[in-house]
């Protein structure tokens, strides 16, 4: 399979984006974005506070079950304390839900906590072990009043909500952004009142304003004070005008370092996996936005890369001088090869490999998707390549920070377009710093192989990111080598 041969996903079937347009934009150009405020915190969806409170003194009423019971100021102490650190936590980007939902994870967990109080009670002071009935009464009275208290947090932030809700802008294609404009004015629960609709369509829209510039964006935020975007159906099939995608990306990049929330809604399909299970605004499936530098990495991940790559170049350097001696005697002079590859943001970057190959020219080597006349190589030139040792050289692209040890792999810019262009959510991938190796790779992602799969795959390594998963990566990669297969 060639980059030409490359058959594109029907419209619509695959809507595993994995992130936002926000995580994915191109670099600021100073062109094309409304000046907007900027400064303002992004809202959050409220304070931790008043829940932790309520889980603590919950487990005070608790209590009265152990009257009688010696050292009851201590128990109680520890009841309290276990009670704060197996607390049902809501997962971040989550909009609020209701005392209801958290009942069963709630009456759970104060249910082992009160198993463990009761078994260190039998095991310091057995004479006083406590009785099924007391287990019960205090499970009865502690999950009843923890249930109350979440009701009552609850049942205050809808009410806030509902009586000061915050301004939104509704981005999208005219009829789907007006139809879910129409369900917000309809729900004042949700928290949002539509102020506006950004398109570049205004056909069909009445009710609510029509922006289609950036000054008007821009003036729209500022009176309105707007703290929410909503991008509906991100995942269509892109616009004829390549520019329209390109001012949208940069008009959501614009939004999000103004402070305003942007969440991903999906008007038209029934929910499924690329959305969380219960994060809902006004019944349609959603997810939170992070703008790139919110996104997973950070210092733990850099860390990582630098103490492993140079470790490994300090480890592997006479391997890699005898690589480059013996492509001088067999290939001739320019052992290095150097293409430019698109890593992190959109950011171009020169890769660095072992030459195993000589394209005829520069058109060539930034647009031929693969070598079809491998066979025709020098002996050492295809030993590399199928063992991957040509690949080694981008540990100096690791430690200088071009790339990561695990990531997805970097794209050449002529098919990063195409692919973009094809496939939906292939952008995403740019979230994190490309890499060496990642998931898609270790589940035999590699050379001629389905591009929506490999994006499918990088989004979701993005998406679950841990330091521990990447060096289980690593570790699945160096099991791998043993039986290479090239790339």
């Amino acid at each position: 399979m060639t980059a030409e041969s490359t058959v594109p996903s029907p419209a619509g079937q695959s809507r595993d984006l994995g992130s936002s347009p926000v995580a994915v934009l191109p670099q600021r150009d100073g062109t094309g974005s409304p000046r907007l405020p900027s400064g303002r915190p992004a809202p959050r969806p409220g304070s931790p506070l008043p829940l932790l409170v309520v889980d603590g003194t919950a487990a005070v009423p608790g209590t009265l079950a152990l009257t009688g019971t010696p050292h009851q100021p201590l128990l109680t102490g520890v009841l309290v304390a276990a009670s704060l650190l197996l607390r049902p936590r809501p997962r971040p980007g989550r909009r609020p839900s209701g005392a209801l939902d958290d009942l069963p994870v709630l009456c759970g967990r104060i249910t082992v906590v009160w198993l463990v109080l009761a078994a260190l009670v039998a095991a310091y002071a057995p004479a006083h072990a406590l009785s099924a009935r007391t287990l019960a009464a205090g499970v009865l009275l502690h999950s009843v009043t923890g249930c109350a208290g979440r009701a009552a947090v609850y049942h205050r932030h809808r009410t806030a909500l509902r009586n000061r809700p915050r301004a939104a802008l509704v981005v999208g294609s005219a009829a789907t952004a007006q139809r879910v404009a129409s369900a917000l004015l309809r729900h004042p629960r949700c928290g949002m009142h539509p102020v506006g609709i950004v398109t570049g369509d205004p056909g069909g829209t009445a009710s609510l304003p029509v922006l289609s510039t950036g000054e008007e964006v821009r003036r729209a935020v500022v009176q309105n004070g707007v703290r929410d975007v909503l991008v509906v159906d991100p995942s269509a099939p892109p616009a004829v005008d390549p520019s329209v995608r390109h001012r949208q990306a940069a008009l959501l990049r614009a939004l999000a370092e103004s402070g305003c929330a942007v969440w991903e809604l999906d008007a038209e399909t029934p929910a499924h996996a690329p959305y969380p299970a219960g994060d809902r605004i006004a019944a349609f499936p959603c997810r939170r936005l992070e703008p790139a530098a919110r996104r997973p990495g950070g210092a733990g991940k850099r860390v990582l890369d630098v103490t492993v790559s140079g470790l490994l170049l300090l480890l592997l350097s006479p391997l890699l001088l005898a690589c480059a001696a013996v492509l001088r005697v067999v290939g001739g002079p320019g052992v290095l090869f150097r293409q430019e590859r698109v890593g992190q943001g959109g950011r171009p970057f020169t890769l660095l490999k072992f030459r195993t190959h000589r394209p005829a020219d520069e058109h060539e080597s930034a647009t031929r998707w693969s070598v079809a006349d491998e066979h025709r190589m020098p002996w050492f030139c295809r030993f590399l390549r199928r063992t991957s040792l040509d690949e080694l050289l981008q540990l100096w692209n690791v430690f200088r920070g071009d790339m990561s040890l695990v990531g997805p792999r970097p794209e050449r810019p002529y098919f990063v377009a195409r692919f973009s262009q094809t496939y939906p959510g292939y952008a995403a991938r740019h979230r994190m710093p490309a890499g060496i190796t990642g998931l898609a790779q270790i589940n035999g992602l590699r050379g001629d192989t389905s591009i929506e799969d490999r994006a499918r795959f990088d989004n979701a390594y993005i998406d679950d990111w841990s330091l521990w998963r990447d060096v289980c990566i690593l570790l699945r990669t160096a099991a791998a080598l043993v039986r290479p297969t090239g790339s």
